[in-house]
């Protein structure tokens, strides 16, 4: 693992343009090899998109594996460039959002889009605020990106099994939170809603939180644009009249906004993951 992180520090020398075409060039391999995450993510787009005929699939597959070696690839310059190198290849659109919230507690709803990872290090220089995320099994991979996602002061990493008390500290702190709460983590917090059609478990942590603390909930997704151009990170109006009658109302919510976002860019949501894997009673799995 040491000598793997070594190898990806080297790679942030490299010019944009030039990691973003072997990044693509890796993404061509990973789909040849990577035989269980094509059945998965094939899978995922034939349920949420079954107008799509087999041509049109394979075509976003492709596209998508691209996507996400690159993104893996151009997170090293987020983890070990300049600022002023981050800020070149993350451009930020629509503070006023958050600046139209006068002090008040945020929640950001950050989708699982390919460049996630260097949304949150983009944000972290320019916003104090804490993340949650799940260990890795690999204990030298997962102390190394709490290291270098802290690389910034006042970011604060909040292990999923530390549950709200931890989250609830870093709002009275004066932190935001980014939450990712649009993968299938399980039957618990979770209720089925619709994902293009399809019932999914989701977790209401968005919902119970926003109610909790009262903090506004501003969208976030980032955009990889064509090679060598960086990427694009779009902050939303803040939520009106939200939290609404429900937490399942609120997750339904959460889930119509995302496959919006997906529709303009289908190819960057992150379909390797088994979206779908928990299912209601009774019923046969996907995967």
């Amino acid at each position: 693992m040491r000598l793997l992180i070594g190898f990806l520090w080297l790679l942030h020398f490299l010019p944009l343009p030039v990691l973003a075409r072997i990044g693509s060039l890796a993404g061509d391999v990973l789909r040849l090899v990577g035989t269980e995450r094509r059945r998965v993510a094939r899978t995922n787009l034939r349920l949420c998109f079954p107008a799509w005929d087999e041509a049109r699939i394979q075509e976003v597959l492709k596209a998508h594996f691209r996507a996400v070696a690159r993104s893996m690839l151009e997170a090293t310059i987020v983890w070990w460039a300049s600022e002023a190198r981050i800020r070149h290849l993350v451009r930020i659109e629509g503070e006023e959002h958050v600046q139209a919230l006068a002090g008040r507690r945020v929640i950001f709803l950050v989708p699982h889009f390919v460049g996630i990872e260097l949304e949150g290090l983009r944000m972290s220089m320019d916003y104090r605020g804490m993340a949650v995320y799940s260990h890795q099994k690999n204990r030298a991979f997962d102390e190394f990106l709490v290291r270098v996602r802290s690389r910034f002061p006042g970011t604060r990493m909040v292990a999923r099994q530390e549950g709200v008390k931890a989250i609830l500290r870093g709002f009275k702190d004066g932190l935001g939170l980014q939450l990712s709460p649009d993968l299938d983590l399980g039957a618990r917090d979770a209720v089925f809603v619709p994902f293009f059609g399809v019932p999914a478990a989701t977790v209401t942590a968005l919902s119970r939180l926003s109610r909790l603390t009262g903090a506004a909930v501003i969208p976030v997704v980032v955009r990889q644009l064509p090679g060598g151009q960086g990427y694009v990170l779009r902050m939303y109006p803040a939520w009106e009249d939200y939290p609404g009658a429900s937490p399942e109302q609120d997750t339904r919510r959460m889930n119509a906004f995302i496959e919006e976002r997906v529709l303009e860019m289908p190819e960057q949501y992150y379909w390797l993951h088994k979206r779908f894997k928990t299912r209601p009673e009774g019923e046969e799995g996907f995967y």
